[in-house]
């Protein structure tokens, strides 16, 4: 079987001419600041470009090299088994204004398509959910009668067009999948159009309240504003202490190709450990995106297993002859699994925050971007209630709070109290690992050409020991899932602030 691909770089990036931005370089004011350059910002920013409002949106690295850039970019409904639980825990009512949000960001983006004449590989599909397991039988026959009491178009069959075994999937029909960055490119020129400015490299560090509103860059500069919207996957500007209602997984995806005709749709496990199949077209053949994988940020089994372990059922299902993509995405999820989007406390007003889409960005980053659009206009809409960061729920929000933040105090004593005896320079070249530099936890990176590279372990956050991250080579924090690079940036948040260096040279 093929090996797998040294490189990180995901299919979307490497196939589409991203435009790039310069950095803010002085004081600027504007109607909203938008943090935030994945597809829930983009999309915001097209939305209120296009009603007139002076928009400007600020990139803390690249456009599209977030998670928005990492997808598997399905655009559907059925997000996993959630619609009977949606039921039990939020009432018929508000299950079913769940699924028209995702419906009707569908439709967004299939008209958006098509008015702006964007070629983005957009296709209608089925989507399934399948098991072979007894116990997730019974999960898929509950979320079948769901289905059918919130009138979702959908089927419960007892085959899949794979060749996988199953005991029984839940089909929704007239789902869709399309290319993400060919989109939101296109969305992007249309906001430029608009006189609407961007900015890259330009990471926000703080907001000014009080008479006036701002946006305070990380560089000292002020974006005076009338509205902000926190787009930044995981809010930079925490006011509602948003780590402790979120936690962060990852997930991992391969790009295959194989010799057999695939047979269309998009289909997920029921089962653990979670498996994703879909298509998309790369150079007029097929690219098949094998997924799933999941675990929380920083905890778990070296993350090149879970590469392997993709691997491995790619050939079990198909006749895999080349393995030209491999990559990984992070996601946030809520106490209750619906994103919080609207106002980030009911004490800011004019401060909006968009987060937690729980492995369905596409739908859900749209949600967001029609729901904070009109917010910010002034506009009713009717989901406000449904996404608002206020809310909260006594089942299942207060297990989940507990259980998270059990979880969270579980490793952060463990990380203190951890015996460390490998040293630098045990290190074999292009590993990394943790080590012992001066009497203390360190954590060190040897490259091919054997130059170290060591950083404190300690996050920067709320000072959980990070561990190491073999598949894509970062240190991430098994608390809040804060990222670093090997040479300690901050890759994701809610870490603000890079790690500490330590000398190359540990003698």
């Amino acid at each position: 079987m093929p090996s797998l691909p040294s490189s990180l770089e995901p299919y979307w990036r490497t196939s589409v001419a991203l435009p790039s931005f310069p950095k803010l370089s002085e004081h600027i004011r504007t109607d909203v600041a938008i943090i935030g350059g994945g597809i829930s910002g983009i999309t915001t920013a097209y939305l209120l470009a296009k009603k007139g409002a002076r928009v400007t949106l600020l990139e803390a690295d690249r456009l599209l090299n977030g998670t928005t850039g990492h997808t598997t970019a399905k655009i559907t409904a059925q997000h996993d088994v959630i619609y009977d639980e949606l039921i039990s825990h939020f009432g018929k009512e508000k299950a079913k204004l769940y699924y028209s949000a995702c419906m009707e960001a569908l439709h967004f983006i299939r008209s958006t398509a098509e008015q702006e004449a964007i070629d983005c590989d957009f296709m209608e599909q089925d989507a399934y959910i399948y098991t072979d397991s007894s116990s997730s039988l019974t999960k898929l026959i509950n979320e079948w009668k769901a289905y059918k009491k919130l009138g979702i178009d959908g089927e419960f069959i007892e085959s899949i067009p794979l060749p996988i075994p199953v005991k029984a999937a839940v089909v929704m029909k007239n789902q869709a999948q399309f290319h993400p960055l060919k989109y939101l490119v296109k969305l992007i020129n249309a906001i430029v159009q608009a006189g609407g400015r961007i900015y890259e490299h330009t990471p926000a560090a703080d907001i000014e309240q009080g008479s006036a509103l701002a946006v305070i860059t990380r560089d000292k500069k002020r974006v005076a504003c009338e509205h902000v919207v926190i787009c930044s996957h995981f809010p930079f500007y925490d006011g509602g202490f948003y780590f402790s209602r979120m936690y962060a997984e990852r997930s991992y995806v391969l790009g295959v190709k194989i010799a057999e005709t695939y047979p269309g749709g998009m289909y997920l496990s029921a089962d653990q450990p979670k498996r994703s199949i879909r298509y998309t077209t790369m150079n007029g053949e097929n690219l098949i995106l094998i997924g799933g994988e999941n675990h929380k940020t920083g905890q778990g089994v070296p993350t090149m297993q879970h590469y392997e372990a993709l691997q491995t059922f790619a050939s079990q299902l198909f006749t895999v002859t080349d393995i030209p993509y491999r990559w990984s995405a992070q996601d946030l999820t809520t106490l209750d699994k619906v994103p919080y989007i609207g106002n980030m406390t009911t004490g800011a007003p004019n401060i909006y925050v968009a987060t937690g889409y729980r492995k369905w960005g596409m739908t859900n980053g749209t949600v967001a971007g029609l729901l904070l659009s009109d917010l910010v206009m002034g506009r009713d809409n009717r989901y406000r209630d449904l996404y608002t960061p206020s809310r909260f729920y006594a089942d299942p929000s207060v297990k989940h709070f507990l259980t998270q933040n059990i979880d969270v105090a579980k490793h952060l004593v463990e990380g203190k109290i951890e015996v460390v005896v490998r040293k630098p320079e045990d290190l074999a070249n292009g590993e990394g690992a943790v080590v012992i530099v001066n009497g203390k936890r360190a954590g060190a990176y040897k490259d091919e050409n054997g130059t170290l590279s060591i950083v404190d372990t300690t996050c920067t956050h709320m000072k959980c020991e990070l561990e190491w991250n073999s598949g894509d080579r970062t240190w991430d924090c098994p608390c809040h899932g804060s990222r670093f690079s090997i040479h300690g940036d901050v890759v994701e948040g809610p870490a603000q602030q890079p790690l500490n260096k330590i000398s190359d040279d540990p003698s």
